[in-house]
């Protein structure tokens, strides 16, 4: 059997910018391509898994609700990501997120990689 091809879309910009609109979106693409898709969330990024944060978001009126995108992800069983300092200097907490994400190291990208995952950075 063929092993499943890994994408890990990197999203470092958050609320404020339609390029973590394309992120989420290429995620779900990917979803439904057929790849194993890991987010991981950085600097201004990890804001989209803030509990109540994205709840009203839609930053690009031909994609759907961002809320609606990040939780087709979690809801595909896909692995979201969220680095440490990043939540730290923001005076986030584990259990300000949003149920599926997981406070995890760069290693986790790192172990993708190793796996021969492509990445996209946003």
């Amino acid at each position: 059997m063929k092993e499943q091809r890994k994408l890990v879309v990197v999203i470092s910009r958050g609320l404020d910018d339609e390029r973590s609109s394309v992120a989420w979106s290429i995620a779900n693409g990917g979803i439904k391509n057929g790849l194993d898709v890991s987010v991981f969330l950085v600097s201004s990024g990890v804001d989209w898994v803030r509990k109540g944060a994205s709840d009203r978001a839609h930053l690009n009126p031909e994609d759907p609700a961002m809320k609606d995108m990040i939780q087709s992800v979690i809801d595909a069983g896909c692995h979201i990501g969220v680095c440490p300092p990043c939540i730290k200097v923001r005076g986030m907490y584990p259990e300000d997120l949003i149920d599926g994400v997981e406070v995890v190291g760069s290693t986790a990208i790192h172990e993708r990689v190793k796996e021969g995952a492509a990445i996209l950075s946003f």
